[in-house]
């Protein structure tokens, strides 16, 4: 092994869903400063082609692609793109997620459950089931989930988003255990408390970030760049060995 070499993406193709802001952003400027050929995509084309601009103008590779990943009709029209286009996939990062309802679990709404699902399961779901058809053929590649630490202790007033998270969990499992015999490594990030616009309604408000941070062993919320160490690694070859698992990313939160 190059050991110098340990996070190189150069000559890999890498889609991440949800990457036109929050922890995606930072995961594909991530991926492309690493030599990837990025794919920017969400819902909104001119946002990720924001991104795509910006970081072709640090000088590397990025494309933007919009895709909504609670549309079946979207999830295969990006793929027949994919391989139009680059006539393989390496990485894929399932990041792309909703948390539309704060409230009682038994009090949700059936358009918030609804969304939520499709968004944070049945598109990771469908994006992965696409995903591991074509790296099969090309032999392998790797798929990260950005899950959370909701998947494994609900959030209060979080339950529709903690059981998809929960899902999650056990959907990157499956895939691990059944397409690790074809190359096909499958793992998992459950981030903490991260500053972001979904999160905006704990991290806005100062007295209540602090409520929740002063109980944390690192004390603050975590930011998009904090979780960029450990999707690439479970994405890249550094961790050839490692499939099936689940990364906390969350400042000690579950410790």
């Amino acid at each position: 092994m190059d050991y110098t070499k340990l996070l190189d993406f150069t000559g890999k193709t890498v889609f991440v869903s949800g990457s036109s802001r929050g922890i995606g952003e930072a995961l594909v400027r991530a991926f492309a400063a690493n030599g990837a050929d990025v794919i920017v995509s969400s819902r909104d084309q001119a946002a990720c082609e924001d991104v795509a601009a910006s970081i072709r103008a640090d000088g590397f590779k990025a494309t933007a692609k919009a895709c909504h990943a609670g549309k079946m009709e979207d999830i295969a029209a990006v793929f027949n793109w994919i391989k139009s286009e680059y006539g393989k996939l390496d990485v894929l990062v399932n990041c792309g997620g909703t948390n539309p309802y704060y409230g009682k679990i038994a009090e949700t709404p059936e358009a918030a459950f609804d969304k939520t699902i499709d968004v944070n399961l049945k598109g990771p779901f469908y994006l992965s089931s696409k995903a591991v058809e074509m790296m099969k053929a090309a032999g392998g590649g790797a798929i990260v989930n950005v899950a959370s630490i909701n998947g494994k202790i609900p959030g209060d007033l979080q339950g529709i988003y903690s059981m998809t998270k929960s899902a999650m969990i056990n959907m990157t499992q499956a895939f691990a255990r059944e397409y690790g015999h074809d190359g096909i490594r499958v793992n998992a990030i459950c981030p903490g408390l991260v500053d972001t616009k979904m999160t905006a309604v704990f991290t806005s408000n100062d007295d209540m970030l602090s409520k929740f941070t002063k109980r944390f062993p690192i004390p603050r919320a975590g930011k998009p760049e904090d979780m960029v160490g450990g999707v690439l690694y479970l994405a890249s070859d550094s961790a050839a060995f490692t499939t099936g698992t689940t990364l906390v990313m969350d400042g000690g939160v579950l410790a």
